[in-house]
């Protein structure tokens, strides 16, 4: 279970999407405290609507300078199974239209909102892929959706990682990352969905994670995930949170009360009770949350965390 974490070392995400559905928020300004950076998911890609679709919103009043990673053989050596061996990475804004695109991080495209080499950037950012399949974009993004979406070259399938790290993450901001999330197909084993978020800054940041299914399935999303489950982790590992049907709450760990109200008056309460939600107030550190099908079923799901600001329940 351990492998689990190891590439999980930041968050998830979907806002605006291409070719399916969107979700989207009321932008806001950036708080002054904490915040939620470094995202990413790991899930199976496979081809048509199964490919891993992630999004995130730029909010506040300037652009925010991210650099977004497709990874597959860098999972290798932490022992995940059937790796995404070439992924490819496309980049869309809110209307859904192509801004940048990336497959192998050492020869940049040129073309939308890349106008020059990124190679000599992206090795200067921190986080290069390690292997040359691997694909990355750096990108300035004024405030608004975007979607990341990760495939197979050629079609191939296996277990990849979409990323977007904050390279310019000071506290307080003119703009952040929030109401992050990513679509994926939900397997079996090491091949459920898995996000990752790091919370950011001086103080606790509250959040609600969800696992949606069936909500997916009025946007013509097929194979929906009829009853995901939902686990929360701490960077240690730990469980801290759990549920399965947002309207019955499970007390343990963080979750010392029942939550339905607070979900009902969050605003982002799922639409079908067999869905998922936690809500927290998570002190700065590195989080994952896990999505599985009820029961060993296996289907489309989306992970999503969405920034409810700091302060007590």
């Amino acid at each position: 279970m351990k492998k689990l974490f190891l590439s999980l070392f930041v968050v998830v995400c979907l806002a605006g999407e291409t070719s399916t559905r969107a979700i989207t928020a009321t932008p806001s300004a950036a708080p002054t405290g904490s915040q939620l950076t470094n995202i990413s998911t790991r899930a199976f890609v496979q081809t048509g609507d199964n490919v891993i679709i992630g999004g995130f919103i730029v909010q506040g009043t300037g652009p925010k300078k991210l650099i977004v990673r497709a990874i597959g053989p860098e999972l290798i050596p932490y022992g995940v199974p059937n790796v995404l061996a070439d992924p490819t990475l496309e980049l869309h804004d809110g209307t859904g239209a192509l801004i940048a695109s990336n497959d192998n991080w050492q020869h940049t495209i040129i073309g939308g909102i890349i106008t020059a080499d990124q190679v000599a950037e992206i090795q200067n950012s921190g986080h290069a892929p390690t292997l040359p399949t691997e694909s990355a974009i750096i990108a300035d993004l004024p405030p608004g959706n975007y979607t990341a979406i990760v495939r197979g070259v050629n079609n191939t399938l296996g277990v990849a990682l979409v990323e977007a790290y904050d390279l310019s993450p000071s506290i307080p901001s003119p703009s952040i990352l929030g109401n992050i999330s990513t679509r994926g197909f939900v397997q079996i084993g090491d091949d459920v969905m898995i996000g990752g978020f790091i919370v950011q800054g001086i103080g606790p940041k509250r959040v609600i994670v969800r696992a949606l299914g069936p909500e997916l399935i009025p946007y013509g999303i097929p194979n929906a995930l009829p009853d995901p489950t939902l686990e929360l982790h701490d960077g240690t590992g730990a469980l801290i949170a759990s549920n399965d049907d947002w309207q019955q709450t499970i007390i343990g760990g963080i979750i010392t009360a029942d939550q339905v109200a607070a979900i009902q008056n969050s605003g982002h309460a799922p639409k079908v009770a067999t869905e998922s939600a936690i809500i927290g107030n998570l002190p700065p550190g590195n989080y994952t949350a896990i999505v599985r099908g009820k029961n060993i079923i296996v289907g489309v799901a989306l992970v999503e965390v969405y920034d409810l600001g700091a302060g007590a329940f």
